[in-house]
């Protein structure tokens, strides 16, 4: 059964009231459903906010008597227009026609016609086909968004007479349809609610990926995606992951070439966005080439993209530019954009994948611990800020880890009368040394244009391509050894310089840091042979010398924290790594032999935990208080089920048999992120960890007592 309220009931309740109606064998051909498409258009302006109210029978206000009218929740009171308030809809009006009807030739008359003159926007619709009337870039009368339950009236009424397979099959495209038709007319000034309008698109836009998905068009796409990225789409999910990243490519590209051209095009180009020149404005070959080699016509057409495009480009030009980037360029767009853009377009792909928004606290306090940690242990007197200290983030998401370390080497240079040469210094560090890997291209390009802003602020913008900032679309998980035989030729050149550069990176580069967020759930859906292997070696002896035969350590936290500990321990010989991560590691008897490569490779182990465990403590303080994850956000207050916590491991050279000494402590409630954060001003710092006793009678143990 679907949920109540869920796309899918919405839809069957209506189809449902639609035949109800219709066996009665004594209805009319248009006026007796009103009743349907009112519930309909009730339910979903009900999801909205503000939310929408559809009202019929408008009365003659100059241009007839349009069917319903469509007022927000302020215009009205107890679903009705408030009295002395203006009688105009503020999101448009609905003209019914008979299900028989052509929608198409009644959104031509002149009755439409005076409607869009009067109220602006018009919803056309015969019950099965929608049609919106706007305005185009002159002012005129335009066909808008369209949408079609049926072919014909014959098929509609065949779905009538099985409401739950017809809302299964067009459930979600249509609510998500109607949604945006009912926010047409609505300010468009807010970063979360382009977002929203963009992850509705792009919704539309992977179902029809989804349904012609075996098209031989993008077929070398594929290729050329798995070879770069080291990695095989295989299975349902793996298919999915494919598609998705195919329509995060397109809509990140269109939508960071319209952040270029508003900044820099507007005026010069008449002051309207043509999404088919994208590429122009998209500087990351990378990127450009992705978004090339999908968005060719040959590749749009036989997709049906081409439509939800030009949907898109419309709403991206209705954006109040002057609101958006009040708030879009004040540091806060991985909050405001990419946090609900992903939320809201594929949530299931990024439960599978753990991906969460990394609280800009968390990561304050991460990297300065690993700045302090340079210098207190590894004897790095201008920490991050030394020339030969390279840094990697391994799963750098929106790059919030690789601003803030060029932010705290900013405040180094600056602190030491640097400023002449700050911003050189900045680039250089940006395009040298302080390096990001991310697999998913949308928070990709986001993490690009942040980096970009960071060094556009110190007054040493990339000047070309050549200066890139070092995020690499990649596979953080392969390419670290040399592969068997000889190397691969990728389709398109670009997609194998991002190879080859990554793969620089892993093998030859000295990285001292390792700092991130990894991922935190298994998934099963791209991982090729070398991937699996990676946790092996934390599942040697569990069941001959612990008795330990039930275990899952495959999370992708855990295959993220080995690469970590290998480029560190095996290969650099020295450094440090600090990852923000689920707690399971700390005693869960699975991750006992994890635990002794820790201990045994690294010199001390800094762990702050963050608990907010649903399962563990219930969420609750120990006094019994609220006690959320500190991975929740606005766009998801529950943030994860796991407690986590930030566990920073040294290693300093120095070769000694000794276990790693191992520092503990707490942090609970509501204000755990500024607890954290101001605990970097704590003169008395290293009195506030409890130290832990791991031996092999406590299975090695991470916490105390």
């Amino acid at each position: 059964m679907p949920k109540l309220d869920s796309p899918e009931s919405i839809v069957e309740a209506y189809l449902h009231r639609m035949a109800e109606i219709a066996d009665t064998g004594a209805s009319t051909a248009e006026t007796s459903f009103y009743s349907a498409l009112e519930n309909l258009s009730n339910a979903v302006g009900k999801s909205l906010s503000p939310r929408v109210i559809c009202n019929g029978q408008l009365r003659d206000q100059g241009a007839g008597h349009p069917d319903f009218g469509l007022y927000t929740q302020q215009q009205c009171k107890r679903g009705t227009p408030k009295e002395g308030e203006a009688p105009m809809p503020e999101r448009g009006v609905v003209e019914v026609k008979a299900p028989s009807d052509d929608t198409l030739l009644t959104a031509d008359t002149d009755q439409v016609t005076r409607y869009w003159r009067r109220y602006g926007l018009v919803l056309v619709t015969n019950y099965r086909d929608f049609v919106l009337i706007g305005m185009d870039a002159n002012g005129r009368p335009v066909r808008l968004e369209s949408f079609s339950l049926a072919d014909d009236a014959e098929a509609f009424w065949d779905m009538c007479a099985r409401p739950r397979r017809g809302a299964r099959q067009r459930g979600p495209e249509f609510v998500e349809y109607l949604k945006r038709a009912l926010v047409q007319q609505a300010p468009l000034s807010r970063p979360a609610d382009l977002a929203w309008l963009l992850a509705s698109y792009a919704r539309d836009a992977l179902a029809r990926v989804e349904r012609r998905a075996d098209l031989p068009a993008i077929g070398v796409i594929r290729g050329g995606l798995e070879q770069a990225l080291g990695m095989k789409f295989e299975g349902e999910r793996g298919e999915h992951f494919f598609r998705s990243t195919l329509v995060q490519t397109l809509f990140y590209g269109i939508f960071s070439a319209w952040v270029q051209w508003s900044k820099h095009r507007a005026h010069a180009s008449g002051d309207w966005f043509d999404w088919r020149d994208a590429a122009w404005s998209l500087h990351v070959p990378m990127v450009r080439s992705l978004f090339e080699q999908v968005a060719t016509p040959s590749r749009l057409g036989p997709l049906d993209l081409v439509e939800v495009l030009d949907w898109t480009g419309d709403a991206l030009n209705r954006v109040d530019r002057k609101a958006f980037f009040a708030a879009f360029d004040q540091g806060r767009a991985v909050q405001y954009f990419y946090e609900p853009f992903l939320a809201n377009f594929d949530p299931e792909l990024r439960k599978q994948l753990g991906v969460w928004y990394t609280p800009p606290e968390v990561v304050r306090y991460m990297v300065a611990r690993v700045d302090q940690a340079l210098q207190d242990e590894l004897g790095i007197a201008d920490g991050l800020a030394d020339p030969n200290v390279y840094v990697l983030d391994p799963c750098c998401g929106t790059g919030s880890f690789v601003v803030e370390t060029l932010n705290v080497i900013a405040e180094r240079l600056h602190r030491q009368g640097s400023d002449a040469l700050l911003g050189q210094e900045l680039k250089e560090a940006a395009t040298s040394r302080v390096f990001g890997f991310e697999i998913m291209p949308a928070p990709f390009v986001i993490a690009h244009r942040q980096v970009g802003m960071r060094l556009a602020d110190a007054e040493a913008p990339l000047a070309s391509e050549a200066e890139r900032a070092c995020v690499y679309l990649t596979n953080a998980l392969t390419g670290w050894q040399p592969a068997d035989g000889p190397k691969q030729d990728l389709p398109f050149p670009e997609l194998e310089e991002e190879r080859d550069a990554a793969e620089h990176v892993k093998r030859d580069t000295p990285i001292l840091v390792v700092i991130g967020n990894p991922p935190y759930n298994a998934f099963a859906g791209t991982s090729p042979a070398e991937e699996e292997g990676l946790v092996e070696p934390y599942k040697e002896g569990l069941i001959r010398d612990w008795g330990i035969r039930k275990f899952n350590i495959d999370e992708l936290y855990v295959r993220f924290l080995r690469v970590a500990e290998r480029r560190i321990v095996e290969q650099t010989g020295r450094g440090i790594v600090s990852f923000i991560s689920s707690y399971s590691y700390l005693s869960d008897p699975s991750f006992v032999v994890l635990r002794k490569h820790l201990l045994d490779g690294f010199d001390t182990i800094s762990i702050d935990s963050l608990n907010g465990d649903s399962r563990e403590t219930g969420k609750l303080t120990p006094e019994g208080e609220p006690d959320p994850s500190i991975l929740s956000t606005e766009y998801n207050r529950v943030g994860i089920r796991l407690g986590t916590a930030v566990g920073t491991f040294v290693r300093s050279g120095q070769e000694d048999d000794a276990l790693a000494k191992v520092r503990y402590r707490d942090f609970w409630g509501k204000r755990k992120r500024d607890n954290l954060l101001a605990s970097l001003e704590d003169n008395a710092i290293a009195s506030r960890y409890a130290l832990a006793n791991p031996s092999a009678h406590n299975r090695y143990d991470l916490r105390p007592g």
